[in-house]
Order: structure tokens, then C-alpha cells, then sequence
């Protein structure tokens, strides 16, 4: 199956076509800091030329996979919009996948070993051994972070311990806690990955939580991952295709405050 798949719940534009024997080809967009995402811009013509540089043409894409996030509301909005609008005019399949459990799909199918930095291994008793236990976590703004845990599933895929919400960092701790009790309190090598385990690392170390390397491509959302996870999920109609907010937009909240403002002033 040809499967286009991206995500655009971060800051960057991360885009992957899976070949029919199973080999992907991707592309990422990362601003720089101070920048504005290229979601809007940039996401279409990385999937143009991904697709040409692979011989395949628009008409062969049997599948749509989008990441719904939680995430940034224009990212996911621009992702999923044109996730929509895509299938619909090519008359594809579309699945909607967790950017977290994309996230999450690397760390556990991957050595910790292999993403030590040049001074040791992830952890002090991580390195080279397998991980099986993920807190994935990504930046929400506000002084937050989202946040969900996971340990390997059936067919290899994430299976979710815990569920993905937005919290302050210093509960981060309490989601592998709950992921603990959720199993049994089995052992697990727990390892935090993403753009917010690196905002936040001071304290998920803290609490003895594992944080892979600074640099690690770990901490990135992989358009690879949301294909191969799209190729497991069952199809979805275009009204099941919606953003994972997780809490309410900034622009609400903000029209929310000025009609409290005008009611205590009247």
C-alpha cells in the first residue's frame, strides 16, 4: 500500500511516502526559532516532491495518514484540513494517527544505545539496552506539556498506558506513575522523548525519568511513523478526522477573559 502520511502538530512539517514494499522516503521542515512554522507553506510541496522523486504519481497514493496531535491548533488545523481535502480529491483512504503514539513508535523500536551522546549512553543503566517503557512528550505552550506513556503493543505498535493530556512539567513524574500502576508494576526502562522532554528534562531527571540526548532524533515527530502506524489503522470517514486539542484554543480563552472583563466593568 502507498500510504502519504504527515504531521504538523509541532512547530515542524514532517512528511513521508510509504512505498508499496515498505520502504519510506520523508522530509522534515524545521523553523528556526524566532520563525513561523511552514505548515501552510511548505507542507503540499514537500509532499510534490517527495512523491516525484519516488517515481510515484498523485493517483497512485492509496492512503491518507495524518497526525491529529494534541498539538499546535493552526499546525493541526492545516494538517488535517489538508489530510481532508487531499483524500477527498483523490478518493483515498484516510486514518487519522496520535502524534504521540508516533512519537513514542521510534523510542520503542529503537536501542537506546544507539542515540548516545558522545559522553555515554541516554541513562546510566540505559545504554544498550532495548527501551520498553515511553513517556512521549511534546511542548503545549503555557508552561505545559503534552504528555502520554506507552510500552510495546501487539504488531509492534505502541500500546497506550496512559492517557495523552496537557499538564505542568512537575506532574510529568505522575504520568509514569500512573503507567506503573496501570501494569502492575512491572519494570520498565523508562525513557522521555520529544521537543518537550527536552523543554522539560530538568524535571523529568529529577524524577529519575530518563531523557534521550538533547540532539536525538527521537525527540522528532517521524512522518515514517505516522505511515507505518497509518497502514495498521483502520480506514476513517472525513468527519472522524479531528484535532486532539486536548484543552481549549488560546483565542477562546482570551474572548472568554475580555467578555469577564466587560461584565465586571458593566
Amino acid at each position: 500500500m502507498i500510504v502519504l502520511g504527515f504531521d504538523t502538530s509541532t512547530r515542524a512539517t514532517a512528511v513521508a511516502v510509504r512505498l508499496g514494499d515498505g520502504t519510506t522516503t520523508q522530509a522534515r521542515d524545521d523553523p528556526p526559532a524566532g520563525a513561523h512554522p511552514g505548515h501552510a507553506t511548505r507542507l503540499l510541496d514537500m509532499a510534490h516532491q517527495l512523491l516525484a522523486g519516488a517515481g510515484i504519481a498523485w493517483s497512485e497514493v492509496e492512503r491518507v495518514a495524518v497526525g491529529l496531535g494534541p498539538g499546535t491548533f493552526t499546525g493541526l488545523r492545516v494538517g488535517i484540513a489538508t489530510a481532508r481535502g487531499l483524500a477527498q480529491s483523490l478518493a483515498v483512504e484516510l486514518v487519522g494517527v496520535s502524534s504521540l503514539q508516533a512519537l513514542a513508535a521510534v523510542a520503542l523500536s529503537a536501542d537506546a544505545g544507539a542515540f548516545a551522546d558522545a559522553g555515554g549512553a541516554v541513562s546510566a543503566d540505559a545504554g544498550g539496552t532495548a527501551v520498553n517503557g515511553v513517556l512521549a512528550v511534546t511542548d503545549a505552550r503555557r508552561g505545559e506539556a503534552f504528555a502520554a506513556a506507552y510500552q510495546p503493543g501487539d504488531r509492534g505498535l505502541p500500546q497506550e498506558l496512559t492517557a495523552a493530556r496537557a499538564l505542568p512539567p512537575q506532574e510529568l513524574a505522575g504520568v509514569v506513575a500512573e503507567a506503573r500502576q496501570a501494569i502492575g508494576g512491572a519494570q520498565r526502562r523508562w525513557l522521555a522523548v520529544g521537543d518537550g522532554a527536552v523543554r522539560f528534562h530538568s524535571e523529568l531527571q529529577e524524577a529519575g525519568i530518563a531523557v534521550a540526548p538533547e540532539r536525538s532524533p527521537l525527540h522528532l515527530i517521524s512522518a515514517a511513523s505516522i505511515c507505518e502506524l497509518g497502514v495498521c489503522a483502520p480506514a476513517m470517514s472525513l468527519q472522524e478526522i479531528v484535532p486532539d486539542y486536548r484543552r481549549r484554543p488560546d483565542a477562546e480563552l482570551a474572548l472568554e477573559g475580555v467578555g469577564t472583563a466587560s461584565s465586571v466593568l458593566t
